[in-house]
């Protein structure tokens, strides 16, 4: 068995305060360190299933840097740094039968989920095909792409909802329910781990996720936070602007609307 875990961390027990996802401080130090426990929980619970089982960690936090390559299960190969062609998931395009995603969030504006966003934070929403994507459906899309089912996430109650409108037949974990964006009730960290471990056994023992697959032409709608974002992404050929801050685009086929998607985040990074 071969499986892919792509690991953010906003999405960890515990893990409430946007300093906990920045470096260079103690509260993010604490913080890698429940990420990297979780990410080890996961890769167990894919080792009870399967002894012999090849499973990837792909660090899908901000600089990629952020998974403690020492602390994490040694039977894992860490996917870590960028830049990279796929971002939060690059390697699932290597042949796997499965994915999870752990310690993800909901997407941006979302309600009572911790630090909801999509990608960079200054996409305020994105719609595939008239349907509100987050980071969860981007990637699983990309997943899906190469035939791998996305069998579990794991994150906040808002997440759980996400996955159950989104992709019915994949499982969920939930570590703590949002007050807010930047408050949780969440578990112990070793209990959210346990958690874990359990739900990725159960989720590859009896899997019920097809991979999700995004037929073109897609119909591509980006809102961004600021209209000064929209004015940088106009140098984007085909790009179409319909509002003060959305833009449009008809891509052929998902991985285009998602590589333009990806390119939107990055021109509204740049100093205005």
């Amino acid at each position: 068995m071969r499986v892919f875990i792509s690991m953010d961390i906003e999405g960890v027990a515990g893990v409430v305060g946007r300093e906990e996802g920045s470096q260079s401080n103690a509260e993010y130090e604490r913080a890698r360190r429940l990420m990297t426990a979780e990410a080890s929980a996961a890769v167990r619970g894919v080792h009870i299933v399967d002894p012999s089982a090849d499973v990837t960690v792909a660090d899908a936090h901000g600089t990629f840097r952020n998974v403690i390559p020492e602390l994490l299960d040694r039977r894992a190969r860490l996917v870590r740094g960028k830049p990279r062609p796929l971002a939060m998931i690059e390697g699932v395009q290597n042949g796997y039968d499965a994915a999870i995603f752990v310690g993800y969030h909901g997407r941006a504006g979302t309600p009572d989920s911790v630090l909801s966003h999509t990608f960079t934070g200054t996409l305020a929403d994105v719609r595939v095909n008239n349907r509100s994507f987050g980071e969860i459906g981007l990637n699983a899309a990309v997943a899906g792409l190469f035939n791998v089912p996305l069998v579990l996430v794991t994150g906040d109650a808002s997440v759980e909802a996400e996955v159950s409108d989104l992709l019915p037949g994949t499982a969920t974990a939930v570590v703590k329910r949002g007050i807010g964006q930047l408050a949780a009730d969440s578990l112990h960290p070793e209990v959210a781990c346990a958690l874990i471990e359990e739900a990725v056994t159960g989720a590859l023992r009896q899997p019920t996720a097809m991979p999700f697959v995004v037929d073109g032409p897609v119909a591509l709608e980006v809102d961004v936070s600021l209209p000064a974002y929209a004015d940088q992404a106009l140098v984007i050929p085909g790009i179409e602007r319909i509002g003060g801050r959305t833009l449009s685009y008809a891509a052929p086929d998902y991985f285009t609307a998602y590589k333009i998607v990806r390119l939107i985040g990055a021109l509204s990074g740049l100093p205005l």
